[in-house]
This record gives C-alpha cells, sequence and structure tokens, in this order.
C-alpha cells in the first residue's frame, strides 16, 4: 500500500471521528454517545464499513482523489452505503435513534468533513512539489514508453534520463557514454534512480556499475527498470518474456500454500453457492428480458481450456445472436455487433457469466484466477506467444487480474498484455490481491463498467 494511499485512510477514519465526537459535544446529535461503555465497538464497526466501502467505491483510488466530482461521487456513494449498513447492523450499532433525523445527521457527518478534506488534499498533495522525482538510466528505445506512461501521470516528475539519443518531446537528455551521474545528482532532487542495462556495451555497463556502486554508498534509491514497471503497471514486462523467463518469473508461495489453497477453496464453494441461489432468483427476469430483446435459448455452453490445460465446458447466459459464429471462433469486441441489446446488458452487468458459479462449485473453476480461453484461441495463442500455457497452471477464474485491468483483447498483441496481468497475478497471488481483484470487480458492476 502506498503511503499516499495510507494516509487518506488513516486521516479519513481520524476526521470521522472527531466530527462524531465534535457534533455530540456542540451540536444535537447523540446517535453515538461517546460516554457509553460500546463506543469502541461501534468506531471498530464503523471504521471496518467505511474503509470497506471506501475500497469498492474508489474511495482511494489516486486517480479518483485528483478529481473533484469523482471525490464527491465516492464519498456520497460510500457514505450512504456506511449509513444504510450501519443503522441496520444488529447487536454491535446503537440502536435506532427515535428522531429520525439523527440518521439524516449521521450521513453528514459521513460525507461533508470528509468531502472538504479530500479537496484540500486535491489541491495540496498534487501539487508538483510532492511528485516523486525520478531519474531513468536505459537505451531510448526500452525507457521511451515508460516515460511516456508517467508523463502527466500526477505521481511522477521526470528530472531527466541517461540515455543513447534524445527521446522527442522530453528535455534533460544526459548522453550515456559521458555520463556523471554524481555531477547530476548533486544538482538536482532525486528520489529514484530507475536503471535498465539492456542493450548497453560492456564497457558502458563497466562505467555504469561504478556509478551505481558509488550513489548507492550514498544513499541514493536505484531501482530496476522491471520492479518499477512491475510497480507502475500492475503487470510483468514484455522483457520477462524470454529464454531467461524463469530468473523473472517465480510461482507465488500461495500457489502451493495449503492453508491458502484450502481457503480459497472455501471461499470458492461458499460464494458460488449463494450466487446459485441469487441467480435462481434473478433468471425468471432474465427470461423476460430474453425474450423480448434476446430471443432464442437463455443459456449456452462453450468448451474452456482449464488448470493444466484440460478442457471443460463453461456456463454462460447467452448475449449474443444465434448461431453468432457460423462455425468457426471468433474473438468477441467490447462493440461486438453480434451482441444483442439485453446481451449488452447482461455483459455490462457480468450477469451472463453468473452461471459460472456451477463450474466453481464443480472444481473446474475458481473465484478468482485467469479467465478461461477457448481451445482453438489456446492453440493459435500457443504458437504467437510460447509462454501462454504458463497462465494454465493455476484453475481459471470467474474474474481475475487481467481481466479487472484491460478490455477485451482480440488482437495477438493484445493477448500477450493481457497474459503479462495473469503472470503477474501468478507471481504475486495472495490473499490481499484476491481481495482487490473482488472490490475491483465488484465497482467495474456497480459503476456499469462489464467487459
Amino acid at each position: 500500500m502506498s503511503e499516499r494511499k495510507l494516509l487518506l485512510r488513516i486521516i479519513d477514519i481520524l476526521l470521522l471521528v472527531l466530527s462524531l465526537w465534535m457534533t455530540s459535544i456542540y451540536l444535537d446529535f447523540n446517535y453515538i454517545s461517546f460516554n457509553s461503555s460500546s463506543i469502541l465497538n461501534w468506531l471498530l464497526l464503523l471504521t471496518i464499513y467505511y474503509l470497506l466501502f471506501g475500497e469498492i467505491f474508489q474511495l482511494y483510488n489516486l486517480n479518483v482523489s485528483n478529481n473533484r466530482y469523482l471525490i464527491v461521487r465516492s464519498v456520497i456513494l460510500t457514505a450512504f452505503s456506511v449509513t444504510i449498513f450501519y443503522i441496520f447492523t444488529p447487536y454491535i450499532s446503537p440502536e435506532l435513534p427515535p428522531n429520525r433525523l439523527q440518521i439524516v445527521y449521521f450521513f453528514l457527518i459521513l460525507s461533508v468533513p470528509v468531502i472538504l478534506w479530500r479537496f484540500i488534499y486535491s489541491w495540496v498533495i498534487f501539487s508538483p512539489k510532492y511528485f516523486k522525482n525520478v531519474l531513468f538510466i536505459g537505451k531510448s528505445d526500452r525507457i521511451e514508453k515508460m516515460i511516456q506512461h508517467i508523463k502527466g501521470d500526477k505521481f511522477h516528475d521526470l528530472i531527466g534520463y541517461i540515455s543513447d539519443k534524445e527521446i522527442l518531446g522530453f528535455k534533460n537528455f544526459y548522453d550515456i557514454k559521458s555520463i556523471n551521474l554524481s555531477s547530476i545528482l548533486s544538482s538536482k532532487i532525486v528520489d529514484e534512480v530507475i536503471v535498465s542495462k539492456v542493450g548497453f556495451s560492456e564497457t558502458v555497463i563497466n562505467n555504469l556499475n561504478k556509478e551505481l556502486i558509488l550513489q548507492f554508498k550514498k544513499g541514493v534509491n536505484i531501482t530496476s527498470y522491471e520492479s518499477f514497471y512491475e510497480n507502475v503497471t500492475a503487470r510483468v514486462p514484455k522483457g520477462y518474456l524470454d529464454h531467461n523467463f524463469y530468473k523473472n518469473i517465480n510461482f507465488s508461495k500461495n500457489n502451493s500454500n495449503r492453508f491458502y489453497l484450502f481457503g480459497l477453496r472455501t471461499l470458492d464453494i461458499v460464494i458460488s453457492i449463494l450466487g446459485i441461489l441469487s441467480l435462481c432468483l434473478v433468471v425468471p427476469f432474465v427470461l423476460i428480458g430474453n425474450l423480448f430483446g434476446n430471443r432464442g435459448p437463455l443459456f449456452y455452453t462453450q468448451e474452456r481450456v482449464g488448470q493444466n490445460s484440460k478442457v471443460f465446458k463453461i456456463y454462460k447466459l447467452r448475449s449474443m445472436i444465434k448461431n453468432a459464429e457460423k462455425g468457426r471462433a471468433v474473438w468477441a469486441d467490447k462493440n461486438d455487433s453480434r451482441i444483442t441489446k439485453f446481451g449488452k446488458f447482461l455483459r455490462n452487468t457480468r450477469l451472463d457469466e453468473s452461471p459460472q458459479f456451477f463450474n466453481i462449485l464443480k472444481g473446474e473453476m475458481s473465484l478468482i484466477g485467469p479467465r478461461p480461453e477457448r481451445p482453438e484461441f489456446v492453440k493459435s495463442l500457443e504458437k504467437e506467444i510460447p509462454f501462454y500455457p504458463i497462465r494454465h497452471v493455476i484453475r481459471p477464474g470467474l474474474t481475475g487480474w487481467a481481466q479487472v485491468n484491460y478490455p477485451y483483447a482480440n488482437t495477438i498483441e493484445e493477448q500477450e498484455t493481457k497474459l503479462r496481468y495473469d503472470l503477474y497475478y501468478i507471481k504475486e497471488r495472495s490473499s490481499f490481491l484476491d481481495f482487490k481483484i473482488l472490490i475491483k470487480t465488484i465497482t467495474t458492476v456497480l459503476f456499469y463498467r462489464g467487459q
């Protein structure tokens, strides 16, 4: 977790507690009494709810924290959800007040102070003096895309770059052949030096190493290009997909951690049962919508490649016209003309994927993992992307890291990008990352951004 996200969480909670305390003393607000022996339990429950719904409604997304409209939207949605869940939580929350206006006051206390503080935060923290000053060292064709990526991201400030040639549109170029890192760092404030030695001659690398060792001894923060790339993009670099892949792509320890796997399977079973029950409740309404806007069969099955390349049948609610592929497999597109109007609604809300809870219950899929692809596509992708089969080492998922970070992929290049997200998940797999994927999935559905 970044220091900015931690700061946001800490100040939010402290501000809420302070606001509740002050309003209970100076205003006519008595829903939460600080004289009660249960006050710590009440505040703990409030903290849990606020952090949870804040995560769901992107209150701690740094890009949202820079946009005042999005700040207001996220805070209002978070405060409203917390208010509803808090007042209806039995036993461990305060009793409902006789004066129902107290609930309105409670909602305002949860929203107004946080909105004001977030406005101050966006004005102060997102000023250039709080950006991380970075210096790049590497071949121009290797570092150019990353420099373009951080341009204007409100988190990094490019102090300069040491390379073989100047990159169009970026100032402060230093020639690698006449490098004097000490001189550059003494004249500029640099928080992090990002280094890539790929492509340089042995002579250049030896000179660069001497400079880097000297700066490392002085306490300068030096990071490899690959590590920086992963931190910024949340996917593995393309350079990992070569004959030395095993040096950089290792399976997370959780892939063989029995306690983690048992917990994940237990969660799969519980959520799949709840999902199937929920599906039974909505099927009648989906059936009516299907009759008018998506005429034809309600369900359909399709072969997909699962764990260890084992083929299984996946269940879905039909979102395309009948016989959409006419005998041949075709990649789906976000604005695919084969998708019906009602099918678009099913996709945006992810309802079309809900029958896959049966696949999860059967153990063919998990709640979280790389999305399963069709055998026809896998066969061609394995020819074009030799490392593609690595994603089949774990169970495919109903949702996944690539799914929540990247839209539809219908070219080889886009599929390779999605693969790098999947490999990042396999490499960094953990309970925290799983939770993050679940929250991002909920956010995608709530904000109608189905992919």
